[in-house]
């Protein structure tokens, strides 16, 4: 059995959503967590002893990204029902919605000072808005095909940005162009961040790999091929020294980027995990996956020298000589296979006591949009308008309270066998709007593979009709 300090640790399974969990993201002090679904729905999972999740309602489609504002008094989510949402995580359910888009929405994120959001959207497009004013800024456009994601630098002064057009490319935000641009012939990149200190970037690959890039000097850093199917996120510990990573193959990696190997697999979901986030102290972790279960990780990179509890670990299967020179000072593009001296985390067996009970849920439906006055300081939004924090904590309790009751009333009329059956019609719907949406996207591919198509044949009749 695996030792109890042994890094990183499973903490707890979060059950709460009905289908694939998109996007996880800690707030501020890491003790709350915002995850996103295919269900519709955006969670707020409340970390502390006595664990609540509050389930907000309002997107009309699946919610495929979320993110905290750096102070972590806003929420933002992205939908494939081409909208951008603003919230305030309290029990009222505020949120504003953005509009824009013309087509899915994949990624959202926040500018390091909070005052701006990105979006990326399968209509080819990015856009940039104003968090203050909530309104639409600017837009950006240049990808070939559908925009997977994008970012800002920690600075706020670039955006990376990846497509299916299988580019890579780095904005600047003060000119609105594009600045520089990374071809990978061998897939197209599902996810893009900055690392730290906004010199570097990683990109989560659909042909299995990891690659880091420098942005300084416009080449390729390091080359990882440690899972065996698409790579559908990353996230870059706080100290910029380790990168997670989530895949379709069912497990996370964690990899030391100074030493350039695979440290650590984990285990877990049942299935694609789709999404990874650390905590702002880099002391915790969550992923989420195709299962719709989220899972929360202990970890302590830091304080552990996880090469010597490499050097003891029962459960190491391979043995590989140390990093070539390349590795630590990388100085030209190299592969690095997943032959390395690595742990294998399986919380099956690793952890234990890992059956305990879901937190309760409490459903809050959206409510009238909230409004920031335009002359408003970053002191202002540090903390929710006065009125939502004078009401919420007073009448937090009781709002609970009347759901519950109202719950009880509304089973009280309804037998449990036709209850069932209506969630079971629910849940078949969630599955119809899903594959309408997927149907959706794949005849927008077709539609552009015809058109193309057309052109490329009226081009060969103009050439005939020429040479004759």
């Amino acid at each position: 059995m695996a030792s109890p300090l042994e890094d990183p640790v499973l903490i707890r399974p979060f059950r709460g959503h009905r289908a694939a969990v998109t996007g996880v993201a800690f707030n501020a002090d890491g003790a709350g967590l915002a995850t996103s679904s295919l269900d519709r729905f955006l969670m707020v999972w409340k970390l502390k002893t006595q664990c609540r999740a509050y389930k907000f309602v309002g997107h009309a489609d699946a919610v495929t990204s979320v993110q905290f504002s750096p102070d972590g008094q806003l929420l933002a989510t992205a939908s494939q029902d081409r909208t951008v949402r603003l919230w305030i995580p309290c029990i009222h359910g505020e949120s504003s919605v953005l509009k824009g888009h013309t087509a899915s929405v994949r990624s959202v994120s926040f500018s390091h000072d909070g005052h701006l959001l990105v979006s990326a959207s399968n209509d080819k497009s990015i856009k940039i808005w104003s968090a203050h004013r909530q309104r639409l800024l600017f837009s950006l456009f240049q990808h070939t095909h559908w925009v997977h994601c994008a970012k800002f630098s920690p600075d706020g002064r670039l955006i990376a940005s990846c497509s299916e057009d299988k580019s890579i490319k780095i904005w600047d935000t003060r000119n609105k162009t594009c600045v520089d641009s990374f071809l990978d012939y061998g897939g197209f990149a599902n996810f893009v961040d900055f690392n730290p200190s906004g010199t570097c970037i990683a990109s989560a690959g659909s042909n299995h790999t990891v690659k880091l890039w420098d942005i300084r000097m416009n080449k390729l850093l390091q080359h990882y091929k440690v899972h065996r199917a698409g790579v559908n996120c990353v996230s870059f510990h706080p100290s910029g020294n380790y990168l997670i990573t989530a895949s379709t193959d069912g497990t996370l990696k964690i990899l030391d980027l100074l030493e350039g190997r695979l440290i650590y697999t984990l285990h877990g979901h049942k299935g694609p995990v789709l999404s990874v986030a650390f905590s702002k102290g880099g002391e915790k972790f969550a992923s989420g996956g195709a299962d719709a279960q989220v899972l929360l990780w202990k970890t302590n990179f830091d304080s552990c020298d996880y090469k010597e509890l490499l050097k003891h670990h029962i459960r190491r299967t391979h043995i590989d000589e140390p990093p070539h020179l390349l590795d630590i000072y990388p100085r030209s593009p190299h592969l690095h296979d997943e032959k390395l001296l690595s742990v294998e985390v399986n919380p099956s067996f690793d952890v234990t006591n890992t059956q305990t009970l879901d937190p309760p849920v409490i459903e809050i439906s959206s409510s009238s949009p909230f409004s920031v006055p335009d002359d408003v300081s970053s002191e202002d939004l540090q903390y929710p308008p006065a009125s939502v924090l004078a009401t919420s904590s007073k009448r937090e309790s009781e709002d609970e309270s009347e759901s519950a009751v109202h719950n009880v009333d509304k089973q009280t009329g309804v037998s449990p066998s036709l209850g069932n059956a209506l969630e079971h019609i629910v849940e078949q719907l969630d599955v119809l709007t899903l594959t309408i949406s997927i149907l959706e996207q794949r005849l927008t591919l077709t539609e552009d593979k015809l058109k193309e198509c057309l052109e490329n044949q009226q081009k060969m009749l103009l050439e005939g009709r020429q040479e004759e």
